[in-house]
């Protein structure tokens, strides 16, 4: 029988304890791994183990018997809404793990990361039951239909920036349209979803709908995604482990895969744009969650008419967020720390690479204070397209700005990337603004505003970002596989 962890909050924001099970939670009971080892906190699964999940009596037994077409969509959507009430009764409690684990700022992680599973989740509780197909007009002697049917088992591996954000992007599209799930939580913030599986539970899904394993890619990832039983994989990440994926997924039983992957987003700012607002979305766009966030406007084109008094304005937040940077159960606290040494690591060294390309620091370009994963919000100017931080992802509150003077030169500028997950454009010229938004190779393309999207909207990648869509009805579609069927109701032979 795995065992807990329990962890005591006592801040000035959340005072409470958490309890985690620190198990494998397959067929509805935490059972232990078959081999013994830990990662930090939480246990490793093993391939045996994620099998078990896989094969009867979890996932496949439940999508046979209980869940699927089984299981009514009206029945599946009012599971589904009670998890979101359930989640929401404890609100506090998630938003403290997720604060703990990831080190976002308590007070976004509550409104943000968890109110937006929360209706997340109820969205897809409403299309529950509302997953159709269509009668198509043949000739007289012949019926024909089209269903739209649940994969089966589908194997879902979400990221460690926004935890419980991406289960509730995975599981709700999943278990609407009557997939079963084997869910791998990221080894380095796995808490939400382990205490997501008790609330699971007591929100009534049958034993074997949703199972979660925990452990590294290379071992449960990659197993799921080879595993035979396994039909579909979404997955969000690097742009390499995409590509490992889709690779397994041709070696084994070719499996359908979505990606939602990395990104080098352009935020590109005219002369007529609002200068005040743009500031404040453009910070909004690379510092949001510490700059680890797929879509973050990392690349900032400003056009020359404004670059003096646009940049004047932004450097002043960063200066503002620096002062604002500390505990993230603190009250005032705006940033917090980055998720890991490894990722702390890794910001610094391109902060470094920055320096020694040539680029000039405006603001930030080194760590906060002695202790921690802090990183200082920074501001390069006298950014090249060939340099590192302007070409690859950062994951990090660092920005690279580069001038420009013409509408056909940023447009060029800005597809030069092998990325496409997004793209921003600000300017009061509705015509230009729409011109240019189209003109972007990008999957979503915000216009005066930035990383802010909308559960009914879909979500995914261009070019090297991703495969498929997440969110909105479109969402549905990677969910279900469509049958043509053919009632012959009066041709003989």
């Amino acid at each position: 029988m795995p065992g807990t962890y329990t962890h005591k909050f006592d801040t000035p924001a959340y005072k409470g304890e958490a309890t985690i099970h620190t198990g494998l939670f397959i067929g509805g009971k935490w059972v232990d791994p078959i081999e013994g080892g830990t990662i930090d906190y939480n246990w490793a699964a093993s391939f045996i183990r994620l099998d078990f999940a896989i094969n009867p009596p979890a996932s496949i037994l439940a999508y046979k018997t209980v869940w699927g077409l089984h299981y009514p969509g009206a029945g599946r959507g009012k599971l589904l809404n009670k998890l979101a009430d359930l989640i929401e009764k404890n609100i506090d409690e998630f938003a403290a793990l997720e604060a703990l684990d990831v080190g976002k700022v308590f007070a976004k992680a509550k409104v943000i990361d968890i109110g937006g599973a929360i209706t997340c989740l109820r969205y897809y509780a409403g299309w529950a039951d509302k997953v159709q197909g269509k009668t198509i007009e043949t000739t007289e002697n012949k019926l024909a239909y089209t269903r739209h049917e649940p994969y089966g088992v589908v194997g879902q591996i979400v990221p460690w920036n926004f935890p419980m954000g991406m289960v509730s992007w995975k599981i709700g599209p999943a278990l609407a349209t009557g997939n079963t799930v084997v869910l791998k939580p990221s080894e380095i913030t796995p808490l939400t979803a382990l205490k997501l599986a008790d609330l699971i539970n007591e929100a009534g899904f049958p034993p074997g709908v949703v199972n979660i394993v925990n452990g590294y890619g290379h071992t449960v990832g990659q197993a799921i995604s080879e595993h035979p039983q396994i039909h579909k994989v979404a997955f969000t990440g690097s742009t390499l482990t995409g590509r490992k994926i889709l690779k397994a997924s041709a070696e084994t039983n070719l499996k359908v895969v979505t990606l939602e992957l990395g990104g080098k987003s352009p935020l590109v700012v005219f002369d007529d744009a609002d200068i005040d607002q743009a500031v404040k979305w453009a910070s909004h766009g690379i510092f949001f969650n510490m700059g680890q966030a797929c879509t973050a406007g990392s690349r900032i084109f400003l056009q020359e008419g404004i670059y003096d008094a646009f940049l004047e304005k932004f450097t002043a937040i960063a200066h503002d967020l620096a002062a604002k940077t500390g505990d993230p159960f603190t009250p005032g606290t705006q940033h917090g720390p980055q998720v890991s040494q490894i990722q702390f690591d890794r910001i610094m060294s391109y902060i470094d690479s920055g320096k020694s390309d040539g680029a000039k620091v405006h603001a930030g370009g080194e760590r906060h204070g002695s202790e921690g994963f802090f990183v200082k919000p920074t501001i390069f100017t006298d950014c090249h397209p060939d340099m590192k931080i302007t070409k690859e992802e950062i994951f990090g509150p660092v920005a690279a700005v580069i001038k420009f003077k013409t509408e056909e030169e940023v447009i060029d500028l800005a597809n030069n990337t092998e990325y496409g997950l997004a793209c921003h454009v600000f300017s009061q010229n509705v015509n230009r603004a729409i011109r240019v938004a189209h003109a972007l190779e990008a999957g979503s393309a915000w216009v005066n505003c930035a990383q802010f999207t909308d559960i009914a909207v879909p979500f995914g990648g261009y070019k090297q970002s991703g495969i498929g869509r997440e969110l909105g009805e479109y969402a549905l579609d990677t969910y279900t596989q469509v049958k043509a069927v053919h009632i012959n109701i009066g041709t003989n032979l």
